[in-house]
C-alpha cells in the first residue's frame, strides 16, 4: 500500500525525523493560507499522487505550462498560481504511464537552501532476509540511472534483524555519502530513527530523495516515498486510514474486497489463474504468442464460485480485453468450483469475448463435464501452450 509524501512525513516526524515544515492543501486558497502560516519568502508546492518523478513531469492541460509538479514560489501569488495550475490537471510522469494521474491534493512547503543532494532508501533484502539501506552521493536523480551509469557510486549496507540497528551502521552510511564532523553523529541518529519507523511500521519501501545536507551543514529529509507491506495491515488500522483509493484502478479497488490479487495492464487478454507464479507463466506465454496480458490476477487456493464470478466481471470491466484466459492447475483448488464460477459469470453477466478455459487437477474431468453440460461458448484446451494458441488466434479473429 502506498501513501501520499505529506503523510509519509507525518508519519516519519513522529519518530523524530529531520524535516521541513509542510501543509497538505486541496485548494488554491488553502494552499495560499499553508504559506502564510509557515511565513518565510520561499515555499515549494508539491503535487500529491502515487508517482515518482513529479518535477519531471508534464501536465496535459496548456494551461498548467510545463513546469512540473513540483514548483517553487517567491511570493503568495505565486503559490496561488501554481496551486490553481496543478489542481484538478492530469500529471504524466515516467512512473504515471501515458494517461497520467489527476492531482486532487497538494504539499506545501518551507524552502530549505541546499548544499548537497543525496539518495537514501530502505527495503526488505529477500536474498539475505535483512533490511537493507542503499546510499548514493547521487541525490536529487533517478537511482536506476545511477545503477546503470555509475553502480560504483551505490554502496547498500545491511541489517541483521537479531542484531538490529547499531550506531556502526549509521557511521558506514555517513562515509558512503562523504559526510563530515557533526554531520556523520547526525546520520548515525537518522539511520536509527528511519530503521525503527521502518520496522515498526512494517514497511516495504522507504525511499528520501533527495536526502539533503542544509546550507548550515545539517541532515533534512527533502522528500518521502513510503509502502507497507499489505500482509501487515491487520497491524497498523492508522496506515490503512491514509489509503487513498482514488489513486489505484478502480478494478484493484474492487478486487481488494474479495481477497483477489489483481494488477491491471495495458493488454488485451484478460487472465484467471490461481497461483502467482502460474499467473506469471500465463502472461509470458501470451506474450510468446504476440499478444499482451491486461491483467494479472490471482484468485488463490481457496477460491469459491463467488469469487470467481466477481474476479471474470473485474476483468470484463476493462473495456480494452477482446478474450479471456482461464488457467487453472488444481491442487487445493477443485476444478469444478471453477467450472461452476465460469458458468454463473457467463450467465450472469453474458460474457461476450472469446473464452477460453484449460483446467487440470482435482476434479479436473467433474470441472469439464459441467462446461460442457453447461451449452455455453466456452473454448476448452487441453494445456497452457493449447490454451494461450487458442485465445490469441480467437481474438485475432473476433
Amino acid at each position: 500500500m502506498n501513501i501520499h509524501e505529506y503523510q509519509a512525513k507525518a508519519l516519519l516526524r513522529d519518530f523524530g525525523v529531520p524535516l521541513a515544515r509542510g501543509t497538505a492543501a486541496f485548494t488554491p486558497d488553502e494552499a495560499v493560507k499553508a504559506a502564510e502560516a509557515m511565513g518565510g519568502a520561499l515555499w515549494v508546492v508539491k503535487s500529491q499522487i502515487h508517482a515518482g518523478g513529479r518535477g519531471k513531469g508534464k501536465f496535459k492541460e496548456a494551461a498548467a505550462g510545463d513546469k512540473g509538479g513540483v514548483r517553487l514560489a517567491r511570493s503568495l501569488d505565486e503559490v496561488r498560481a501554481a496551486a490553481a495550475a496543478m489542481l484538478g490537471n492530469t500529471l504524466v510522469t515516467i512512473q504515471t504511464g501515458p494517461a497520467g494521474k489527476t492531482v486532487k491534493r497538494l504539499f506545501v512547503e518551507e524552502g530549505t537552501e541546499i548544499a548537497r543532494e543525496l539518495y537514501l532508501s530502505a527495503l526488505v533484502d529477500r536474498e539475505t532476509s535483512r533490511v537493507a539501506f542503499i546510499v548514493s552521493t547521487e541525490g536529487g536523480m533517478d537511482i536506476e540511472k545511477v545503477a546503470h551509469e555509475t553502480p560504483e557510486k551505490i554502496v547498500t549496507v545491511h541489517i541483521d534483524p537479531a542484531m538490529g540497528y547499531q550506531a556502526f551502521h549509521g557511521r558506514d552510511i555517513a562515509f558512503a555519502l562523504k559526510l563530515q564532523g557533526g554531520q556523520v553523529k547526525e546520520c548515525v541518529d537518522l539511520i536509527g530513527k528511519l530503521y525503527r519507523a521502518f520496522v515498526v511500521k512494517d514497511m516495504a519501501l522507504l525511499e528520501i530523495n533527495p536526502l539533503i545536507v542544509t546550507k548550515d551543514g545539517h541532515l533534512k529529509c527533502l522528500d518521502a516515498k513510503v509502502n507497507f507491506d499489505d500482509n501487515a495491515l491487520f497491524r497498523h488500522p492508522e496506515v490503512v486510514a491514509l489509503r487513498d483509493t482514488g489513486e489505484e484502478a478502480p478494478a484493484e479497488v474492487e478486487a481488494a474486497k474479495y481477497d483477489l490479487s489483481y494488477i491491471q495492464l495495458d493488454g488485451s487478454i484478460g487472465c484467471m489463474v490461481n497461483g502467482a507464479g502460474l499467473a506469471m507463466a500465463t502472461m509470458d506465454i501470451i506474450k510468446l504468442y504476440g499478444r499482451e496480458p491486461a491483467n494479472f490476477l490471482d484468485v488463490g487456493g481457496g477460491a469459491t464460485k463467488e469469487k470467481v464470478t466477481a474476479a471474470l466481471k473485474i476483468i470484463l470491466s476493462d473495456v480494452h480485453v477482446k478474450g479471456i484466459l482461464v488457467n487453472i492447475f488444481g491442487g487445493i483448488m477443485r476444478c469444478d468450483v471453477i467450472a461452476e464460477g465460469v458458468v454463473a459469470a457467463v450467465r450472469e453477466i453474458g460474457i461476450k469475448v472469446p473464452l477460453v478455459v484449460r483446467l487440470e487437477g482435482t476434479n479436473v474431468e467433474l470441472g469439464k463435464s459441467i462446461l460442457k453440460a453447461s451449452g455455453l461458448n466456452v473454448i476448452p484446451a487441453n494445456d497452457l501452450d493449447d490454451a494461450a494458441q487458442k485465445i490469441t488466434k480467437a481474438v485475432a479473429a473476433a
